[in-house]
């Protein structure tokens, strides 16, 4: 077997030149830090840019173009990982490409999407049945293009067999930091991260983005005034009764208006905005979970465990270890 873990990354035209580097510079660093660590560690990476027809040269959409190994026709070496770069407006992906793609997902031990790249290995079938996740602007996108694909629009990448998609662009460094954990250990992935200047490590449930601020574009007055009184009452044991009251309306028409307005029903956005509020305080305060869960209105520790558990995959106090801000 060989001792070496031959990492092929591929990249179409116009791809963000990040989705290239971030992974690139994640192996690569990895390599540096198993050579200083162990001189006598047999096994590394050997990383591989090929384009997808071929092209020794391909241009970025920043304009800095990627010089390339050349295509798939390139590979003479025993593939460990491939991953797929991507760009959502792409219109033509050589079939060619496609069919060695689903030829070798069977066959190699990890295959990957890095932001649009999902588009690809969803073109190919790779993804059908499979869970996966994209960059959040294109993730109602895929879920149309691709109804078989268990599209999911929050976590930063997502791991269903052996296959992974990750989210938008500085996320493909995040899966490759879990891609060295699982070679090399936690430690070896933590080296590489500090050397890279990283956070630590985002574990793939980590949203991409706050969900609670798309809900919160609102125009109407009477359901905005509600959404700013609820962030000064989230102690408060709300109900749709309660906040009926204070927009003037009755609870029927206001549980109406709110998800006409929101796309949310009162419920469901009051749990988001604790949750939001409670990841904060974890990631911002010492407050103890108990504290928090007052604050939040969920009761105590037991409750806030229930809430991260069923919306990040998580515990409150792994939440926190993971990303809490160093205080003083």
């Amino acid at each position: 077997m060989s001792k070496t873990k031959h990492i092929v990354i591929l990249v179409p035209e116009n791809v963000s030149i990040l989705d290239v580097a971030g992974p690139l510079d994640v192996f690569t660093k990895a390599k540096e830090c198993i050579r200083e660590n162990d001189p006598a560690m047999d096994k590394t990476y050997t990383t591989h840019v090929l384009s997808f027809d071929s092209l020794i040269q391909v241009n970025t959409s920043s304009g800095l173009p990627i010089i390339t190994e050349g295509g798939i026709e390139s590979v003479n070496y025993e593939i460990d990982t491939i991953l797929v770069a991507g760009n959502s407006t792409l219109k033509v992906i050589p079939q060619s490409l496609l069919d060695w793609l689903n030829d070798k997902t069977d066959k190699i031990r990890r295959m990957g999407s890095i932001c649009a790249g999902a588009f690809v290995l969803a073109k190919a079938g790779i993804l059908n049945g499979r869970r996966a996740t994209t960059h959040w602007m294109v993730c109602d996108k895929l879920a149309k293009l691709y109804p078989e694909v268990k599209v999911e629009t929050d976590p930063i990448f997502v791991k269903d067999g052996n296959v992974y998609t990750s989210a938008g662009i500085s996320t493909g460094m995040d899966l490759s930091l879990a891609m060295v954990e699982e070679d090399f250990g936690r430690d070896m992935a933590v080296a590489v991260a500090r050397r890279l200047v990283l956070f630590l490590k985002r574990p793939g449930n980590q949203s991409q983005f706050s969900n609670i601020l798309n809900y919160q574009s609102v125009d109407y007055e009477p359901i905005k005034a509600i959404q700013d009184w609820i962030v000064d009452h989230l102690d408060d044991e709300l109900t749709v009764e309660m906040l009926a009251e204070k927009a003037m309306m009755s609870p029927r028409n206001f549980a109406r208006v709110f998800l006409r307005e929101t796309g949310i029903t009162p419920a469901k956005y009051i749990e988001k905005l604790r949750l939001e509020t409670a990841r904060r305080r974890l990631e911002e305060t010492r407050l103890t979970l108990d504290e928090i869960s007052t604050e939040c209105g969920v009761g105590n520790a037991d409750g806030l465990r229930r809430l991260f558990l069923r919306h990040m995959k998580t515990t409150p106090s792994d939440y926190r270890k993971s990303f809490a801000t160093a205080l003083a």
